[in-house]
């Protein structure tokens, strides 16, 4: 406990001597737009589902934030999901998927919700014989992949490429980064506070955040739950209890509730909790106040996939 703090006090002296976080890219440079419409298409069809109740949409919505304004998703024949459904935007950067990291990259994160009992309930085969079913998606693959055989590793490639444009850049904070405006009185002091806090030493990088796993309950305990896979899921280690990915702030302000068990209904809760469990401070109402100034810098532009015809 008292080496990861030290070495989170090292890490936190180091990131004042550079900027620590990163601007996103302003374009979709290599993308394939044609995958990634046909992507689009089947992240909004309810064709993947067993029972067509739910689409990928369903968890993922994109008028808030990309994420799940529920505590828990519901899947087919309304069964309850287990844990927080997080934004999909911006989801390329992270460097594991999942909130307790089972997967390494998006290839492997798709397979979880298609197949999970609570969430679609599906099969590869099962989706692929849906697929080749359909009129309407026999010419869109073969228009994209130049092949009449549908299979399940084109529709989850579609799915993907989809995803990885799923991308809201210029924020104001990535113009800030850029040199290209200049942030307010308020919003500079609680980036300021954001830093001498310790909130950097976590939520830093392209995608302030998502590129680490921390304790939740540092400096204090936290209540576990088991019910709520952590990394000890994955790993069986004792220390991994309570484990989990570091979120990304990035549209942060739009994707309440907040935390992998949906308890802080709002960014003051969540601000606060934080503070008293992960930087051992009780943060006042003046500094909340300050933080949700800069946090609301970090809201970006709807990605540009979402609107191309």
């Amino acid at each position: 406990m008292y080496k990861t703090i030290l070495f989170s006090l090292f890490f936190l002296s180091c990131l004042y001597a550079v900027e620590p976080i990163a601007p996103l890219p302003q374009d979709l440079n290599g993308i394939d737009l044609k995958k990634a419409k046909l992507g689009r298409t089947l992240f909004y069809d309810t064709i993947l589902s067993s029972d067509q109740s739910v689409s990928c949409h369903s968890c993922h919505d994109f008028e808030h934030g990309g994420a799940d304004p529920r505590k828990v998703s519901i899947g087919v024949k309304t069964r309850k999901g287990t844990i927080q459904s997080p934004t999909v935007y911006n989801s390329r950067y992270n460097f594991k998927q999942f909130w307790n990291g089972r997967a390494a990259d998006l290839q492997e994160q798709i397979n979880g919700p298609l197949t999970a009992h609570f969430e679609m309930d599906m099969s590869p085969p099962k989706i692929e014989m849906r697929i080749n079913q359909s009129d309407f998606y026999r010419q869109k693959f073969a228009e994209v992949y130049g092949e009449k055989k549908i299979t399940y590793e084109k529709i989850i490639d579609a799915i993907i490429e989809f995803e990885k444009a799923l991308i809201t850049p210029n924020s104001r904070f990535d113009q800030y980064l850029r040199g290209e405006i200049a942030l307010t009185p308020e919003e500079k002091r609680g980036y300021a506070k954001f830093k001498s806090l310790g909130c950097i030493t976590c939520h830093n990088g392209i995608n302030i955040g998502s590129n680490t796993f921390q304790k939740m309950g540092l400096f204090r305990e936290y209540p576990h739950d088991p019910k709520y896979q952590d990394r000890f899921a994955v790993t069986q280690k004792k220390y991994h209890k309570n484990v989990y990915k570091v979120p990304t702030l990035r549209n942060i302000t739009l994707t309440a509730p907040y935390f992998h068990n949906g308890k802080a209904k709002d960014l003051d809760e969540a601000i606060y909790t934080m503070g008293y469990y992960n930087l051992g401070v009780k943060i006042s109402k003046e500094d909340i106040a300050l933080l949700k100034h800069f946090l609301k810098t970090l809201e970006g532009e709807r990605p540009a996939i979402l609107d191309m015809p």
